[in-house]
């Protein structure tokens, strides 16, 4: 797809910030997709390219994290797994019908996120005690999650990140780690999908790759270094504007 060098250098800078909040609370996405959308790109079409370039920039914090000793492989495998198969299926699903209702629900379930967060202001900040197994938490979180960051998409790092964080009892910093190892699981999987059908630009999924890649590098250090703290008071930025971006429309 052709589009000026203006727009390409737009792009850019919108992987880039993408990719940095990303890395750090999740919900990227609030940037690059309107970007893509801005770009003239049709929804579909953007909604692949989005995965395409997104891919890169979580496969560089999923990096950065396991080196720092934040990923346990064992843990996370089975869920990583599940929501690649999970988001292959909400991806081919999207192609066969309409996500408007869906998209209504959406904020309040977001809103609610936020509210428990906020009058939990300890939550994740320490190990809490596990409430369910990680074997059954991956095979409903992982084909559930997946299957949505397929066929919809935003808010699912803040879903998977409370669900760690309230349901195997991680403190935050390590709830971010897992909650990026199923995201890449779940943005490969949709990506197969679109790309099969046609839906990814190359190009300029290239163009955003550059600053995804230097964006998750920067958000993914910060969180090394400042931990629970930084990754709540983004978590909480990002859900709310997730929510009135949602709510806007209506």
């Amino acid at each position: 797809m052709e589009l000026a060098y203006q727009a390409y250098a737009l792009l850019f800078g919108a992987g880039l910030l993408g990719g940095f909040i990303d890395s750090i609370a999740g919900g990227g996405g609030l940037i690059t997709v309107p970007a893509l959308l801005w770009a003239g790109l049709p929804p579909q079409l953007a909604l692949g390219t989005n995965k395409a370039q997104s891919s890169f920039g979580t496969a560089i914090s999923v990096g950065r994290y396991a080196q720092a000793g934040l990923v346990d492989w064992k843990e996370v495998r089975l869920a990583a797994v599940l929501s690649f198969l999970g988001s292959m299926a909400g991806a081919w699903t999207l192609t066969l019908i309409s996500n408007e209702a869906l998209k209504r629900i959406m904020p309040w379930m977001l809103l609610a996120v936020v509210v428990h967060v906020v009058a939990s202001p300890r939550l994740g900040s320490q190990t809490g005690k596990a409430r369910m197994d990680v074997v059954l938490f991956s095979w409903i979180f992982g084909l559930m999650l997946g299957f949505y960051d397929g066929f919809f998409g935003p808010g699912t790092g803040a879903f998977w990140i409370l669900a760690v964080v309230a349901l195997l009892g991680q403190e935050l910093t390590r709830a971010n780690a897992f909650t990026k190892v199923v995201n890449l699981g779940s943005n490969l999987g949709s990506l197969v999908v679109f790309a099969a059908l046609g839906h990814v630009a190359p190009w300029v999924a290239l163009a955003m790759v550059g600053g995804q890649l230097i964006g998750a590098r920067l958000g993914s250090g910060l969180v090394l270094k400042h931990g629970a703290g930084l990754i709540r008071g983004v978590f909480l930025a990002v859900v709310l504007a997730l929510v009135l971006k949602l709510l806007w429309p209506a």
